[in-house]
């Protein structure tokens, strides 16, 4: 793990409360998150090679997840506590990735650098303003013909949200999540 901002910024943890941090890997499981997970790799079709970040990636399950297709594997997060338990879990694992502690609103990233991005139950956490940031930053940071695929509530419409950023966004595809009932959307974008 490296790095800190060179602006440090508010953040909401996991769940929204630092104490909860060790029910993540519970809720993880219960709602069948990691079926949302397998849905987006799925979709954004990493292969051997490919650079793929996850913005947000939090305790690393959607790494985790994306660790099996050969990819070389990048991982941003505010959370410190939330990167430790991803290392370890990925270490586990036998996966290789980088995290760094950091912010989507500002990514620490050479333009084009990256094949595919990940997003997961992230973008609610932030205000408009660091919302748009965030997808400009994504953009920049993805190859020509780059896949963003990011999973959130639909409440948050984000595929207008993307497509307003520049990308060519396919229509959504929803999930429910167990226990709450919420109804998860994936959008899958590509960058021009």
């Amino acid at each position: 793990m490296t790095g800190t901002s060179s602006q440090e910024r508010d953040y909401i943890p996991g769940m929204g409360k630092h104490y909860l941090l060790p029910f993540y890997e519970v809720l993880h499981r219960v709602t069948a998150l990691g079926r949302v997970h397998r849905d987006m790799v799925e979709l954004a079709a990493p292969r051997r090679g490919d650079r793929v970040l996850d913005v947000g990636c939090g305790t690393g399950n959607l790494l985790r997840t994306t660790g099996k297709t050969g990819a070389d594997l990048f991982g941003v997060d505010p959370d410190l506590k939330m990167l430790a338990r991803a290392e370890r879990k990925l270490r586990r694992a036998g996966i290789r990735a980088r995290l760094d502690r950091g912010y989507a609103q500002e990514l620490r990233f050479p333009d084009g650098s990256f094949d595919k991005v990940f997003s997961s139950l992230m973008l609610h956490h932030l205000d408009v303003a660091s919302k748009d940031e965030m997808l400009a930053e994504v953009r920049r940071v993805l190859k020509p013909g780059g896949v963003f695929v990011l999973a959130d509530t639909t409440r948050e419409n984000a595929g207008e949200r993307i497509a307003a950023a520049g990308f060519t966004v396919e229509p959504t595809r929803t999930r429910k999540l167990r226990v709450f009932r919420e109804e998860i959307g994936i959008e899958v974008a590509t960058a021009h």
